[in-house]
């Protein structure tokens, strides 16, 4: 068990410490030289930076302790203390680790999509391990617990769009930056997505048909997929039948629709997007690890 736990503890600070440095050169190396507003509890500590020249890091851990305070019953323990755990770093990590890398001086528009990029890769590696930079993902994973059929990437949409105007209007009084600033939030939680409900994508086959094991048995041979038969019954005719249920990678999808249907013609087939697949076979839960 202390294995298990040391091992759990060295990847979640390994997660923790590369997207942190990721989220940490997107804001300091990209967003703030670039003058682009930012979202979330970072896009309201930029504001702060501007107006009073607190640092940005500090301006995150100051904000995030009245919502940690309110969420801590509603999330959790665990899920509060990885994520104080995360806060700390990733502000350490803005506010002196990424002021030791060059800045980028370059096309807004190049620095916008670096910026979205690297924040949407950081944060969706510290989702991964249950964790959170605090403030507004606090608020998004409240949301996501309540309406879980919401994802993050478009709930992190909507919030950050808000405050990227009110950055905007405030300190730099200009579209060009409320339209980069979009356009990284859109990029930000673009990559959210794909990593986190996306990076072993495939697809589900349903099968009905009259000969189960024959085509489980095929699906096997073509693909080297296992198959699960459920019994069902047509509503029209009361015949009994076979439900033959596999999940595959899209492309093993073609050589195992193609077999199928060369086998039974009469085999009626729903292929349907799988957005994630864990289990054997296919990715393990990171947070099993």
């Amino acid at each position: 068990m202390k294995k298990l736990d040391i091992r759990t503890l060295f990847t979640d600070l390994l997660f923790d410490l590369v997207g942190c440095i990721m989220i940490a050169a997107g804001v300091h190396n990209f967003a703030l030289h670039a003058d682009l507003p930012m979202a979330g509890f970072t896009g309201i500590s930029l504001i702060m930076y501007h107006l009073t020249g607190l640092p940005i890091g500090v301006g995150i851990v100051l904000l995030n302790v009245p919502v940690a305070i309110f969420c801590f019953r509603y999330l959790g323990r665990t899920f509060f203390f990885k994520s104080v755990k995360s806060v700390l770093i990733s502000s350490l990590f803005i506010d002196h680790i990424a002021p030791l890398f060059p800045a980028y001086e370059g096309d807004r528009l190049l620095a916008a999509i670096c910026m979205g990029v690297l924040c949407g890769a950081g944060y969706a590696l510290i989702f991964m391990r249950g964790s959170s930079t605090g403030g507004q993902d606090f608020i998004s994973m409240a949301i996501t617990r309540a309406k879980p059929h919401i994802t993050l990437g478009s709930i992190t949409m909507v919030l950050d769009s808000t405050i990227i105007l009110i950055g905007s209007l405030l300190i730099f009084r200009e579209i060009d930056g409320f339209i980069y600033g979009i356009i990284a939030t859109f990029i930000q939680s673009s990559v959210m997505d794909r990593l986190l409900y996306g990076m072993n994508d495939g697809k589900t086959s349903l099968i009905i048909t009259e000969r189960g094991q024959d085509i489980a048995r095929i699906i096997d041979e073509a693909a080297e997929r296992g198959s699960t038969i459920i019994k069902g019954r047509g509503y029209y005719s009361g015949n009994d039948k076979d439900i033959v249920l596999c999940a595959c990678s899209s492309k093993e999808m073609y050589s195992i629709h193609k077999a199928v249907k060369k086998a039974d013609p009469k085999a009626f087939t729903i292929i349907v997007e799988s957005n994630d697949v864990v289990g054997e076979g296919f990715k393990e839960d990171l947070q099993s690890f």
